[in-house]
């Protein structure tokens, strides 16, 4: 227990016009200032926050024993320098999960060492959710917000896993940085997905089986095609399908779609979702008044495929994301420190994100026939 913080960190003196400091305490690597706010929440922090972070400490408001303190953390501490064992484990298990699963894309054992078959289809997939998550780690490091590296989301689905995300520590020090982080994975990953795309598009179709052409009970997955990809096939001269039931575009295609398709998702203008820092990057404390209309129109597209398109089960898609859409609504998105407006390339690149996402919007994305 000590009036003075210890070498390095921040004298109260600095910010004794928006918080009277009392006492200063050690605490496992942290330093807490215990004192009497001067002014408001929001004040405080924007005041304290730059003296903190040029120290090399994060800083948040928090309340002890019915007493309030600055908690510090040195900014750096989260980051040991080991091995990241947790990344690195749901690496290897989506990997493997995805090529599990493209061994049936290939009509292949996935138990055989014919699974070999399925690594374009992992490579793919992996690919491009790597590019994503890696575009916003990029930029947190750059804007030296603290992120960590990737963790995959292995799952025996349809495509093997259900994505990736990156953890961010600390407040995002201004609407540059949240513009900067937040779009670049959508457009980072947007671009692998293209690539991709094309690649698999000039690669041989997959020959199916006979058994499974002509099986009564065999269940196809058909899949829609948003308007990026269908134009990019257009462009390449290449089908997106075939007459003949035997033969099936390459599954490397299927990592371009999964990509558009979660750009998309990750598009969505709400919360903690890239859509969500994009919007509130652009239009500042306005995003507010978007956010609710969001799920709104979520489940009204949803009650259209239904009612409207005669969609059957498959709009129920929208349903799920208007429920997750509403709950990220509720759980509030990011304040920057410094909340000064964009220039205007930033916000011209913004609309351009935004448009290229609705490029990969599908009303029904995939249709189960049996």
């Amino acid at each position: 227990m000590s009036a003075q913080p210890p070498d390095g960190a921040p004298s109260p003196d600095s910010f004794a016009s928006v918080f009277d400091v009392y006492e200063v305490r050690r605490d496992d690597g942290r330093v807490l200032y215990f004192g009497d706010p001067e002014t408001d929440r929001e004040t405080l922090m924007e005041t304290v926050w730059p003296a903190f972070r040029e120290r090399g400490y994060e800083v948040r408001l928090a309340r002890r024993t019915g007493e309030l303190v600055l908690v510090a953390e040195p900014h750096d501490a989260a980051d040991d320098g080991g091995v990241p064992w947790t990344n690195v484990a749901l690496f290897v298990a989506t990997i493997a999960s995805t090529l599990f699963v493209g061994a049936n894309w290939y009509y292949v054992d996935p138990f055989s060492p014919e699974v070999v078959q399925a690594l374009p289809f992992t490579v793919a997939v992996v690919g491009v959710l790597a590019v994503h998550e890696f575009g916003h780690y990029a930029m947190s490091r750059y804007h030296d917000v603290d992120a960590s590296l990737p963790y995959f989301i292995p799952f025996p689905s349809l495509f093997g896993t259900m994505g990736a995300v990156i953890r961010m520590r600390g407040r995002i020090p201004s609407r540059k940085a949240l513009f900067d982080i937040g779009a670049a994975g959508p457009l980072a990953g947007l671009v692998a997905a293209v690539a991709v795309s094309a690649v698999g598009l000039l690669l041989p179709p997959v020959t199916v089986p006979p058994e499974i052409v002509n099986s009564a009970s065999a269940v196809e997955v058909q899949f829609a095609y948003p308007p990026l990809l269908q134009a990019i096939a257009a462009v390449l001269g290449e089908p997106l399908s075939y007459s003949d039931p035997s033969k099936s575009i390459s599954p490397v295609v299927m990592g371009g779609w999964i990509g558009m398709f979660v750009t998309f998702l990750n598009l969505i203008p709400v919360g903690q979702l890239d859509g969500g820092h994009v919007l509130r990057s652009l239009v500042g404390e306005h995003a507010d008044r978007v956010a609710p209309l969001v799920p709104t129109a979520l489940f009204a597209l949803a009650g259209y495929q239904w009612f409207v398109a005669d969609a059957g089960d498959t709009a129920g898609i929208w349903v799920v994301w208007g429920v997750i859409a509403t709950v990220i609504t509720f759980a509030g998105g990011v304040d920057p420190v410094d909340d000064s407006s964009l220039d205007a390339r930033r916000v011209a690149v913004g609309v351009l994100t935004f448009v290229l996402g609705a490029l990969c919007f599908m009303p029904v994305p995939i249709e189960i026939v049996g």
